[in-house]
Parts: C-alpha cells; sequence; structure tokens
C-alpha cells in the first residue's frame, strides 16, 4: 500500500500548525498586538522566528516533493494516454520549476526576517505568493485536460475557485501592504495600532495574507485522493567506476585456445544498489 497520500496531509498540518502556533507565541511573548498581524510578523523576534524557521524550512522540502511526484505522475500519464502529451507536457514541465520557485520563496520568507533583510524578505514573499499562484493555476488547467483519465471535474473546479482566490487576495495583499506602510506614522509595525495610521489597509492586507496562505494549503490537499493510487519505487544507482572496469576487462582479454578462459567479470547489474 503506498503512503503517498500522506504527504499533502502533512504539508497542509505542517504549515497550518506553524502559523497558528507562531501567532499565539509571539501574542503570549507580547511581540505582537492580538489584532491580526502578518504572518511573517508573528515570526520576527525569537523565540518565534526560530521555531517557524525550522518548521517552515521542513515543510518546503515535503512541498519541493509533492511538487515532484505531481510532475512525474503527468509525465507518466503522458507515457499512457498520447494524447495529453501534446497538451499538457510543457505546462508541466514549466509547473515543477515554478512550484520549485513558490517553495524556494516560502524558505526565504522564513529565514529572512524583515526586520533584518527587508527587501530579501519581499522577494521571498513575491516568489512565494506570486509563483505559487502561477503554479496553482497551471495545475488547474492540467486538471481539466487529465479528466477523465485522473481525478474528476469537481476536483477540477475546486482548483480553478481556490486559483481565482490566490489571485484576487494576492493582489488585495500587494496593493492595500503597500499604501498601508505609506500612511503608517507609528514606531513599530509589528504593533500597529488604529492611531498609527493607514489602520484599515493594513487589516485588509494582513487578512487577504492569511487568506492567501491558508488556501495555499487547502490547495496542496486536493492533492491527496490522487496520491493514492502512486507508488515510489527506491532509486537506482549505478556504480559506473565499475561499469567502466568492467567493459575494460572484456576488450583486453584475449584468452589462447590452450587456456582457460578466464573468469568473465562481473555484469554491471550487479552493481546496481537498490535503496
Amino acid at each position: 500500500m503506498s503512503y503517498l497520500y500522506l504527504l499533502p496531509i502533512s504539508v497542509y498540518l505542517l504549515f497550518q500548525v506553524t502559523f497558528l502556533g507562531t501567532y499565539i507565541a509571539a501574542i503570549v511573548q507580547g511581540h505582537v498586538i492580538p489584532a491580526i498581524p502578518y504572518i511573517s510578523d508573528a515570526a520576527t523576534y525569537s523565540p518565534e522566528s526560530c521555531v517557524f524557521g525550522q518548521l517552515i524550512n521542513m515543510g518546503c522540502v515535503l512541498l519541493g516533493i509533492v511538487v515532484y511526484i505531481r510532475y512525474r505522475q503527468i509525465c507518466v500519464l503522458c507515457d499512457y494516454h498520447n494524447d495529453l502529451r501534446d497538451s499538457t507536457w510543457k505546462l508541466n514541465s514549466r509547473g515543477l520549476w515554478i512550484g520549485f520557485g513558490s517553495c524556494l520563496g516560502i524558505s526565504i520568507v522564513a529565514n529572512f526576517q524583515e526586520t533584518n533583510v527587508r527587501i530579501v524578505h519581499l522577494v521571498g514573499a513575491f516568489l512565494c505568493f506570486g509563483l505559487g499562484t502561477i503554479y496553482f493555476w497551471i495545475q488547474a488547467v492540467i486538471s481539466y485536460y487529465l479528466h477523465p483519465y485522473v481525478g474528476s471535474m469537481f476536483r477540477a473546479h475546486v482548483r480553478l475557485f481556490l486559483s481565482v482566490v490566490c489571485t484576487i487576495f494576492f493582489i488585495v495583499v500587494a496593493v492595500t501592504g503597500v499604501i498601508s506602510h505609506i500612511l503608517f506614522r507609528g514606531e513599530d509595525p509589528r504593533k500597529w495600532y488604529p492611531s498609527d495610521g493607514g489602520w484599515k489597509y493594513h487589516v485588509a492586507s494582513s487578512i487577504s495574507e492569511w487568506i492567501v496562505a491558508t488556501t495555499f494549503c487547502f490547495y496542496i490537499l486536493t492533492f491527496t485522493d490522487e496520491f493514492r493510487s502512486l507508488s515510489v519505487e527506491h532509486p537506482t544507482i549505478r556504480i559506473t567506476e565499475y561499469e567502466i572496469l568492467a567493459e575494460t576487462i572484456v576488450t583486453n582479454s584475449d584468452p589462447s585456445p590452450q587456456q582457460e578462459p578466464s573468469t568473465p567479470p562481473p555484469s554491471p547489474r550487479n552493481n546496481v544498489i537498490m535503496l
């Protein structure tokens, strides 16, 4: 039985627990006010930032594996159904690298706090949400192409809806976030009070960020059922040095009729290690 379906579930739970746990810890430590802050604002100071960074890095690795398995799943389906190759092959290849780029952005956001390296943090945020939204659109389109071979129209509609939600609220995050920081007159954006200016835009931006992050998690969760029918074999490792040596021995060996032939070199197949 394959347990690959646990990967999307693990990513969903890990990210959700990390976001909520960091938010609660930041409030208890007095690092943010109970009003809704940005996710990264709640993870700006230690010890929250340490735990947040570690858990998010773990989640990025798992998410990268999900992206790769999804890519390989579509490749295998294209091998079985030639009509899918023309419609999904390029989209699938581009989606792989865009998905990896989004994973990198999430890791950058977690490890480069806004208070320390603001520019790098913002670049990571746009990689995370921007490329992530594009990746979701690609997967939504591919889901329609894959039906009826894999999945259902309902799941394709759900992914399309989540992609629309991500797009709308990502734009809201960017626009209202810029406006709120222009109007901000306080001392610490991590403790943003209504009297500091730009309060409404700040709240709209932070709420939109939470919606986008939650939508991301639910989108990854939609891969669960499709992963139930997948299995992954151990990778094959070839010791190329042994194979070259074996070919050299075969080429140079020339046994005479009076001598018994030398022992044949080991077959390259015997040098394959299954991990």
